[in-house]
């Protein structure tokens, strides 16, 4: 679709679609867009868009190709992709400052962002829809600090980072079967992820504080709490809060994975709807807490992972957050 004959308005949002062409075709996406412009009213945001096509690549997830559509004068970017295009989108925005909303088309399998937000998954003219709504809300981001052996790395996380449970549950899903399945094939590698989380000794200094070891064999840090399938990890967090929410998990043997599922099903599940609680609840095996930065040191390399991205291992890592660093549709 030109954006050629949208030129007529004199009042107009400059729309910027930064999409992964490996999740879908532009034609499929210029359809969807074209239907929700033709059905807004005439005097209505969406029937005055100027709307320009920006292609991502292997090379480039969406920071490069986000940073050439603000240039061009993008008022809203719309990151139409997986998590890693969201991501890429929204880091340039905390890191610039840019005066642009973020905006998500989410596809793929994960989604995560999306999900946590309550954008439409699974129809992309509702998403579309939400994109050229003018109402837009602040949205922090984490940032990770690690060398994963190539020197040190900061990168932007706007769900969660962390390593072990989570983790294995990307690292070992199986593509073939998450491209026939999607989120279900996260369950299927959830068995071999826990015997892949071995507990190992770590040291914590969160904000201030001094430095505390402990022993655990999973540590998420996370700007929202839900994963794929509706699953829970962090039940009290909140992307505009400020803070990201953090659990530790260190379940070992039958008994501490059976304390570990009840805490997440019933005490942060079940028994936190019937009663009320506004506080995420800890047991022997987990522990949850709040922080703006955190530093952690590990006694030996461990896979860390941001959004479901497989960053690679490190034995040291920082997180951050920066509060209403975008501003989201």
């Amino acid at each position: 679709m030109s954006s050629a004959g949208l030129w007529k308005h004199a009042v107009m949002t400059r729309l910027a679609i930064i999409w992964n062409p490996s999740k879908t075709s532009r034609e499929n996406l210029e359809t969807a867009l074209e239907a929700v412009i033709e059905a807004a009213p005439d005097d209505g945001a969406a029937a005055a868009t100027d709307v320009r096509w920006y292609e991502t690549s292997p090379e480039d997830a969406g920071h490069g190709t986000a940073a050439r559509a603000v240039e061009e004068g993008a008022e809203v970017l719309v990151a139409a992709g997986g998590d890693g295009t969201v991501r890429a989108v929204a880091a340039y925005l905390g890191e610039s400052g840019a005066d642009a909303d973020l905006a998500i088309v989410p596809l793929g399998t994960g989604n995560l962002l999306a999900r946590n937000l309550g954008v439409p998954v699974g129809d992309v003219p509702a998403a579309f829809a939400r994109a050229l709504a003018p109402e837009a809300r602040p949205v922090d981001l984490g940032w990770l600090e690690a060398d994963l052996g190539e020197g040190p790395q900061r990168l932007a996380f706007a769900v969660m980072a962390g390593f072990g449970l989570d983790a294995h549950m990307i690292t070992e899903t199986n593509d073939d079967l998450k491209d026939r399945v999607g989120w279900l094939a996260y369950v299927e590698s959830l068995g071999r992820a826990l015997t892949a989380s071995e507990t190992l000794e770590v040291t914590l200094a969160a904000d201030d504080g001094e430095p505390e070891r402990t022993t655990v064999h999973t540590l998420l840090v996370g700007n929202c709490g839900m994963l794929q399938g509706g699953i829970t990890l962090l039940p009290d967090a909140d992307p505009r809060d400020g803070e990201l929410d953090l659990l530790l998990l260190s379940a070992q043997g039958a008994a501490g994975w059976a304390d570990t599922v009840r805490n997440m099903v019933w005490d942060n599940g079940l028994k936190r709807l019937a009663t009320g609680v506004v506080e995420a609840q800890s047991s022997d095996s987990a522990a949850h807490g709040r922080v703006r930065a955190l530093r952690v040191e590990l006694a030996e390399p461990r896979v860390l992972e941001i959004d479901g991205e497989d960053l690679g291992t490190a034995t040291a890592f920082a997180v951050e957050v920066q509060a209403a660093a975008v501003r989201v549709r």
